[in-house]
């Protein structure tokens, strides 16, 4: 996967370093998962980003096991202190898709507790039967039955609306977490039916709704997060900078703390991440598959 760099702009002037392009950035939007933590830790320099930033930020993330609530408190634990309400999560963003454009609608989730509990607060009617959507989230106890249920309710005719495609996210040792994509796989091999709707990143969703919460312009806010196919494609499609963090082709540093350098951070050269034709392509071509 190749990739190609270029200088970019934010708030109307050019900037190719780390440290300037951090200064010059009105608002962050921050993926979670790799970027800022890895399953139970913190990730070094995600808590001063986030304290140097402030009220600026919001994390955005495909994350759909938990609420904003719930991961407000498991942040807290790891030293991150995060507001709920800037916290946007694609399995909450799907729930409400539902709740407030389909009322009414009979919904097969397959998720967490936490996100049927919040389902059921937003008015969701679930059930197990006769669905007229299937909503697939990441799911820790998914199982034969569970597959077998959604693809004869998808057989059956119901819509499928899925939280977020990535087959996996970071964990500890360079370990990897399989991710709802992975569900995703085994739920279009046993139904051979197609996504309805993918709300998490790249789609517009979650950035448009962090923009949104902080009331910031795309063009003074930087994207910061570890996934070119989720992170920097979606930013590049509202016209945001994006700075990769991380193991991934065109990543800036291996963590945020390569972005951090006290308040005045560092001017190290480091080239914005820009999407080669080659990397639209892959991701192209994974999407034409899940959507």
């Amino acid at each position: 996967m190749s990739t190609n760099f270029k200088t970019a702009t934010v708030n109307g002037s050019k900037a190719t370093a780390n440290g300037e392009w951090l200064t010059r950035a009105r608002h962050l939007l921050v993926d979670l998962d790799g970027t800022l933590v890895r399953q139970q830790e913190a990730i070094e320099g995600a808590a001063e980003l986030l304290a140097h930033f402030h009220d600026r930020y919001a994390i955005v993330s495909n994350n759909s096991t938990h609420t904003a609530q719930g991961l407000a408190l498991r942040l807290r634990r790891l030293g991150l202190r995060v507001p709920p309400g800037r916290i946007v999560l694609a399995g909450e963003l799907a729930v409400r898709q539902l709740a407030q454009q389909h009322p009414g609608a009979r919904v097969l989730l397959i998720g967490s507790q936490s996100l049927h509990r919040f389902a059921r607060a937003e008015g969701c009617e679930l059930v197990q039967a006769n669905a007229d959507f299937v909503l697939l989230a990441l799911d820790m106890h998914f199982s034969h039955a569970r597959l077998a249920l959604a693809a004869n309710e998808l057989l059956r005719g119901a819509r499928l609306m899925v939280t977020n495609a990535d087959a996996t996210h970071p964990g500890p040792q360079g370990r990897v977490v399989p991710e709802t994509g992975a569900l995703l796989a085994a739920v279009l091999a046993a139904s051979g039916v197609q996504p309805w709707r993918v709300i998490g990143k790249p789609a517009p969703l979650l950035f448009e709704e962090g923009l949104r919460r902080l009331g910031a312009e795309p063009a003074s806010t930087v994207v910061i997060g570890d996934n070119p196919l989720t992170d920097a494609e979606g930013a590049a499609r509202l016209g945001m900078a994006c700075l990769l963090v991380g193991q991934a082709p065109g990543a800036v540093a291996p963590t945020v703390a390569g972005l951090f350098r006290s308040a005045a951070f560092a001017a190290e050269e480091a080239p914005q991440y820009l999407l080669s034709e080659s990397t639209s392509k892959v991701w192209r071509n994974v999407r034409t598959e899940v959507s």
